[in-house]
């Protein structure tokens, strides 16, 4: 094979992994159904007690910057609806897709598009080509935020 050859099935095979490790990044991917994402996004169920350490951090969730946790912690944003009984407010499927692209619900929302890649602006150098949370912890919030009835 010579080498221009070989270097494009090089790129083409690139271009084909990528793809796999971001297609849950990508909303075309993601099946949509309604006003939720119906299937997980990983095969691993999500784990409330991970999950909720995430919505709690001030440094990878940021939840807390908007959302008002069920606790007494008065550090807490008052911009965005309060987190506590989101669990009886929204299904499984519709906590997903509004962590994954709340957009697709409400094109002006503020909130981040936790879990997207394309069309985005503004983008931190850090959060470039990658979503701000992976799959495993998107299902891990959703995990937690059902629980809260």
């Amino acid at each position: 094979m010579s080498s221009g050859a070989e270097g494009g099935v090089k790129t083409l095979l690139a271009s084909a992994l990528l793809s796999i490790t971001t297609a849950t990044a990508n909303p075309a991917a993601i099946n949509v159904v309604g006003d939720g994402i119906v299937a997980p996004l990983t095969g691993t169920p999500g784990d409330a007690a991970r999950g909720a350490a995430i919505v709690a951090n001030r440094q990878i969730g940021l939840c807390v910057l908007c959302h008002q946790l069920p606790s007494n912690n008065k550090s807490q944003g008052n911009i965005a609806t309060s987190i506590a009984g989101a669990g009886s407010r929204w299904s499984a499927a519709q906590l997903r897709l509004r962590l994954v692209d709340s957009r697709r619900l409400d094109p002006s929302s503020v909130m981040p598009a936790y879990h997207r890649l394309d069309g985005l602006t503004r983008v931190a150098n850090a959060y470039q080509g990658k979503p701000i949370f992976d799959a495993q912890q998107i299902e891990d919030v959703v995990a937690y935020l059902v629980t809260l009835k």
